[in-house]
């Protein structure tokens, strides 16, 4: 699988390109993201799976955003600027929870035009917010560890991944500047810091959530659908908040057919 890092696109041609936007935990980035799911969506489709700004390689050093409401508007102004430059006219969207799902709302309320359809993975940052900053209160292997097995509906099914996970994004979390742009993500947001209105996003939207999510509960997922005037949900049966890790077939069909319709 090849990294993501350099924003290029990779798989099959398709009627519009699939930009895959990966979820916010502590040392994430598009590579480990969508390692589950990547040969099968570019057998399908052409990909883009960028770092979102504050992961990976877009970790800024100063001028955080704060609060999550900046965040994904910086990232929706990130991803626009990375679709003109890829010369791409109209895309459609995978948003995976607090980081991709936001982004990916954020964007169908900047350029509307410029979005197809897009699917919304575990409530897309919707939901209230952590009482606490994941793992960087105590960041250890082992923390990081409980962290990602938190994200699945049994962590028996996916010892090796979770092993290998933890290793890699504990020690992406540890790079400079990560703390301080994760930390920043949950900060009090910034004064004049509207949220999406998402009974203005026209965008098809198919919103998937795990039936065993722990991370967040279906009802964020409903409440969002309800609001959405053309959304719809699928609940993943036996799926935790990770439903391409937990049911990586299933969550391949769901999409190819959502934007394939």
């Amino acid at each position: 699988m090849k990294s993501e890092h350099a924003d290029s696109m990779v798989g099959s041609v398709s009627a519009a390109p699939l930009l895959l936007l990966h979820g916010g935990g502590p040392g994430v980035d598009a590579l480990s993201n969508w390692r589950n799911v990547w040969g099968p969506l570019t057998d399908r489709f052409t990909c883009v799976a960028p770092d979102l700004l504050g992961f990976g390689a877009r970790i800024p050093h100063d001028g955080l955003p704060r609060g999550p409401r900046a965040w994904s508007r910086a990232r929706a102004h990130q991803l626009l600027e990375l679709i003109d430059e890829q010369g791409l006219d109209r895309v459609h969207l995978v948003g995976n929870s607090a980081a991709g799902g936001a982004a990916a709302l954020a964007l169908m309320e900047l350029a509307p035009g410029r979005i197809g359809r897009a699917v919304l993975m575990g409530g897309a940052g919707t939901g209230p917010q952590p009482h606490t900053v994941p793992f960087y209160d105590e960041p250890t292997r082992a923390s990081m560890r409980r962290t990602l097995a938190r994200l699945v509906a049994d962590e028996r099914e996916h010892p090796r991944l979770l092993d290998e996970l933890a290793e890699l994004r504990w020690r992406q979390a540890l790079a400079p500047g990560a703390e301080q742009a994760f930390r920043a993500m949950f900060a009090p947001g910034q004064d004049g810091e509207r949220p999406i209105d998402v009974t203005a996003t026209t965008t098809p939207v198919l919103a998937l959530h795990g039936e065993l999510d722990r991370v967040s509960p279906v009802e964020v997922s409903e409440r969002l659908v309800h609001g959405l005037p053309n959304g719809r949900l699928k609940v993943v049966a036996g799926a935790g908040h990770w439903i391409h890790v937990d049911r990586p077939q299933q969550f391949r069909i769901e999409v190819e057919e959502f934007l394939s319709t």
